[in-house]
Order: structure tokens, then C-alpha cells, then sequence
């Protein structure tokens, strides 16, 4: 099956593209690299009257880092964070997590504000996020506006952003020299949506320790105090068990035991100092 038919419109700058879609009153849609809208209108899931892509604005692309603040455009694509062509500033964590999207047809034109926007529970950038406790950039009639990682994800699939605005980019605080990271996803194989996503940043100098249970029917769980948890080395712990239930997982169902294994493996990840799980 193919896509309905619509008309397409590719400007230059984001008051353009708002303007465009304010027009189609609802029935038009933001695109950038079309890695998850782009099946779901191969499959009528997803009809829209217009499609506005995004990728010819020179807004969207913009990164950099002034002083210990990283901004990375939203049009960035998976496989530029892949290859260390943009400068994250997270000490390999967002090259590292890039590398395990799917496949690399997709990397090379699934975005990262895609991905933001799509919003999906078990996608790597939304958890990344979390933990880098990023605001996200928004475009719309009413200007620019900032809206914090906590606010961004209302549930799956849904988000704070209007249907008229644009996710422009995302903001964080740069990792310092002495930071340690560790990811932890579980997929059967790749290209598979996530089951379990555990993410650990131990950042001393700026008296960050924070962890994200990730993959789970609802946004990101973030522990914004996870010191507890590196601290024991021991697996069986009911430290783990408190989070993972105050995250919904219902204690001995398959859900909640995968989460934890995720979890204690990133948290060993940490101890052991390699910075990253495998």
C-alpha cells in the first residue's frame, strides 16, 4: 500500500513552514527525515492533506557550545551524531546511543527532533533526554518558547507541542571532563523496539547523579538522586524494586523484571568505570 495523496511544500525558514501549515487548519504535518511518518502513511495510518519538510531550513541544523551550554539543531540527523560531525558535548554518550538506532539507511535521514517529536516511550533520544535533563526549543505564532524535559512527553506519542509549532532544537548542560555515563537497551535484535532502556550519568563536578528507567507506557522515569543505586553492588537490593514500582511496573510481571536487569546492569556500568553498558 502506498500513501494518499497530498500536496508537498519544502521552505526555507520556520515562519514559513508555520505559516504553511497553519493554512491546512489541521490536516497538514511537519516532516523531517519520514523514518516513523512515512511508514505509518504507506499504511493509511496517516493521511495528511500537506506535508511541509523541514530540512532546507538553515535554523534547524544550528549547534554549538558557548560556555558549558550545548545546543544541537533539530534536523541534526542520527548518523552526524553517530560520526562526531556535530559536537555533543556529553563525552561520547550521544555518539554511543546514536550508534544503536536500527539500522544505518535509517541514521542517515531519521532526525533528532524526530524523534523528540514522535515521542515514542522506547525511542533512545527521548530517555537520552531525560537524563541529560535537556529543554527543548520550540517554534510557533506566538515566537519562541522553552519547554523543560519533565513537560515535553505528556504520555506515548504525545507531546507539549502544538500542532502549529516546531520543535527547533534542545538545550543541556555540558558533561565535564571527569563525567561518567552508561546506557543500557534491550532488544531482542536491531531495528526492534526497545523493551528496556536504563540510563546512568554521574557527573561529580556538577553534583549530578541521575538515572532514567526508560521503554516503559509512559514517559521516561527519571531518578534525579541515584546515588543509592551505585552505591550497592549487590543486585538484589530492593533499592532497584522502589523505583522500578514508582515508575508503573508491577512487581514479578515480565516487564518489571526486564527493567531491572537493565537497570542493575547500567548501574554496573557506572562502578565498573567504562562508562557505557552494553
Amino acid at each position: 500500500m502506498k500513501a494518499a495523496t497530498y500536496d508537498y511544500a519544502k521552505p526555507l525558514a520556520c515562519d514559513e513552514a508555520i505559516g504553511l501549515i497553519r493554512v491546512t487548519e489541521g490536516m497538514g504535518k511537519f516532516v523531517a527525515g519520514s523514518q516513523s511518518l512515512g511508514p505509518m502513511m504507506n499504511l493509511r495510518l496517516a493521511q495528511p492533506e500537506m506535508l511541509v519538510d523541514l530540512r532546507a531550513i538553515a535554523a534547524l541544523r544550528t549547534c554549538g557550545i558557548e560556555g558549558d551550554i550545548v545546543t544541537l539543531g533539530a534536523c541534526i540527523t542520527h548518523a552526524e551524531i553517530e560520526d562526531g560531525k556535530v559536537e555533543t558535548g556529553t563525552r561520547g554518550f550521544m555518539e554511543y546511543v546514536a550508534r544503536g538506532i536500527a539500522y544505518r539507511a535509517v541514521r542517515n535521514r531519521g532526525t533528532l527532533g524526530g524523534s523528540l517529536a514522535h515521542a515514542d516511550p522506547a525511542a533512545d533520544w527521548i530517555n537520552t533526554m531525560c537524563a541529560l535533563d535537556a529543554t527543548f526549543l520550540v517554534a510557533g505564532p506566538g515566537g519562541a518558547r522553552a519547554i523543560g524535559h519533565r513537560e515535553w512527553m505528556a504520555g506515548a506519542f504525545t507531546t507539549a507541542l502544538e500542532p502549529d509549532e516546531i520543535l527547533t532544537g534542545v538545550r543541556f548542560a555540558r558533561l565535564s571532563p571527569t563525567a561518567r555515563w552508561s546506557y543500557y537497551k534491550f532488544n531482542r535484535k536491531p531495528g526492534e523496539f526497545a523493551e528496556a532502556i536504563a540510563v546512568f550519568i554521574d557527573d561529580v563536578a556538577r553534583g549530578v547523579c541521575r538515572a532514567v528507567i526508560g521503554a516503559i507506557d509512559a514517559p521516561p522515569y527519571a531518578i534525579d538522586d541515584a546515588r543509592a543505586l551505585l552505591c550497592d553492588a549487590d543486585p538484589d537490593t530492593s533499592c532497584f524494586d522502589a523505583h522500578l514500582e514508582a515508575a508503573g511496573l508491577e512487581a514479578g510481571s515480565y516487564e518489571h523484571e526486564v527493567h531491572r536487569v537493565a537497570l542493575v546492569r547500567a548501574a554496573a556500568g557506572i562502578r565498573n568505570q567504562d562508562g557505557r553498558a552494553a
